[in-house]
């Protein structure tokens, strides 16, 4: 393939993301957010398998650096959305 190609579809990715997050209303934003952490976890799942696949060491590497940024991103995000959780439980007082 083309690097200009790739680009395009890269550029076209970041567009219909970003307009898709902005459309979204603020109360759908916590399931989101929790979609999000379900697809991050599936990411972590195939890091795995690629760190342990007993390829190349690049592809160790790579796989291992992805296993630590993707659980970064997991657990990040499921910090936040309990954040925002909270938000809506009743004080008490």
């Amino acid at each position: 393939m083309e690097v200009s190609y790739l680009l395009f579809i890269l550029m076209l990715a970041v567009f219909l993301g970003f307009e898709l997050i902005n459309k979204v209303p603020a109360t759908l934003h916590t399931p989101l957010m929790s979609g999000a952490n379900a697809i991050s976890g599936i990411t972590v799942v195939g890091a795995i398998a690629l760190a342990g696949s007993g390829e190349q060491d690049l592809a160790q590497w790579l796989g291992a650096g992805a296993v630590a940024l993707a659980s970064i991103n997991v657990v990040g995000g499921y910090l936040v959305t309990d954040r925002m959780l909270g938000f809506f439980k009743k004080k008490e007082g």
